[in-house]
């Protein structure tokens, strides 16, 4: 029983190890199992422990398991090292959830207060936000002038719902550097989509993509509890498949505006998937991740019961180089946690830049 144990967990883990590279397009149930890779490594980790300890010539597969699922081990947690006062260009990103993210009977007003000062107050070079709301008709509520334009920002705000002259919200970069040029990749008809800007930093480029893929639109509070799991599971189950399917497809689009930058490419956002995913792996085929270069701990960015989640990520072109990451888990006006990045770079960009138009 033993042995037929360990060779079906080899050979689930094996599939699911491999089906993070497989599009939800074509099998929209990759997606969801593999939301059990967490548990995959735990149980190749405790049978080899076993099997080794039987002195059994079978704790070989769970320990092949793990040498070939190592790779989720690093996307989970890190430990290194914390760089002080670390110089370079600093990126933030951070899902502020239209800034009236309330709970504990806290009054909105005091609330978008709250956040509002500290977005003002924070030193990064670029901060990028995903639902935004602005009101231009209130003085008060005028986030792009308080956050932005009071403390020498410029902006690139692409408006994704509401009145552009009055009130409305979608997705903002802030940046202290100029921006050169600016676009919307995509948009969907709910809070969700990319945009980017050109930042030009003294001779270099670098191009900014500030992403808010589609939402698993999950009601975490529906999940708090037993009968609320019992309740709700088909439906959240057909919720995640959903998501998983036009998340693949968004990030089609994006991949290829990637491809086609003249420069240096930074990618942050809520990417409403787990790093046990299609969408986390098909970009880091491409691209490094901040927090697995230079983060500590698990990471966590979800600041809801399902704190686990680790969504929201900056990925940046391996041209650059992190010297910082961190998640700001101190800031809880929102139903997420900030991250920033600090990058450096040792080679001309332009040049780079020149190297790829020619191409």
């Amino acid at each position: 029983m033993l042995r037929f144990l360990t060779g079906i967990l080899f050979c689930f883990s094996l599939i699911l190890f491999f089906s993070v590279y497989i599009s939800p397009e074509f099998f929209p149930y990759a997606g969801l199992l593999t939301l059990l890779i967490p548990l995959l490594i735990i149980l190749n980790l405790l049978f080899f422990f076993l099997l080794a300890f039987a002195k059994r010539k079978l704790a070989f597969l769970p320990l092949l398991a793990l040498v070939l699922g190592w790779k989720f081990v690093g996307v989970t947690f890190q430990l290194n090292p914390h760089a002080e006062n670390p110089s370079g260009l600093s990126v933030l990103t951070y899902n502020v959830h239209l800034l009236k993210y309330t709970k504990n009977g806290e009054d909105h007003n005091t609330v978008t207060q709250n956040i509002t000062k500290w977005l003002r107050d924070n030193p990064s070079d670029i901060k990028c936000l995903q639902e935004f709301y602005q009101d231009y008709t209130t003085p008060s509520q005028n986030a792009i002038k308080a956050i932005g334009t009071d403390v020498g920002y410029e902006y690139s705000y692409q408006v994704i719902e509401g009145n552009p002259t009055k009130r409305s919200y979608g997705m903002i970069i802030f940046s202290k550097y100029p921006i050169i040029n600016e676009g919307r990749i995509f948009e969907n008809n709910n809070t969700n989509g990319v945009i980017y800007a050109d930042v030009k930093i003294e001779k270099d480029t670098v191009r900014i993509y500030n992403a808010h893929l589609e939402s698993m639109s999950i009601s975490s509070e529906g999940l708090s509890n037993l009968d609320g799991i019992k309740e709700n599971y088909r439906e959240t189950l057909g919720k995640l498949k959903r998501g998983q399917i036009i998340r693949a497809s968004q990030l089609e689009i994006l991949k290829e505006h990637m491809r086609n930058s003249p420069y240096a490419n930074i990618l942050v956002g809520d990417f409403n998937d787990v790093p046990y995913s299609y969408t986390y792996f098909s970009l880091r085929k491409l691209m490094k991740n901040a927090f697995e270069t230079a983060g500590r701990g698990f990471g966590f960015t979800y600041n809801k019961v399902l704190f686990f989640l680790r969504i929201d990520n900056i990925f940046y072109d391996d041209i650059l180089q992190v010297e910082r990451f961190k998640t700001h888990r101190e800031v809880d006006y929102s139903d997420h946690y900030p991250i920033s990045a600090t990058f450096n770079w040792d080679k001309p960009l332009q040049k780079i830049n020149n190297e790829q138009e020619m191409n």
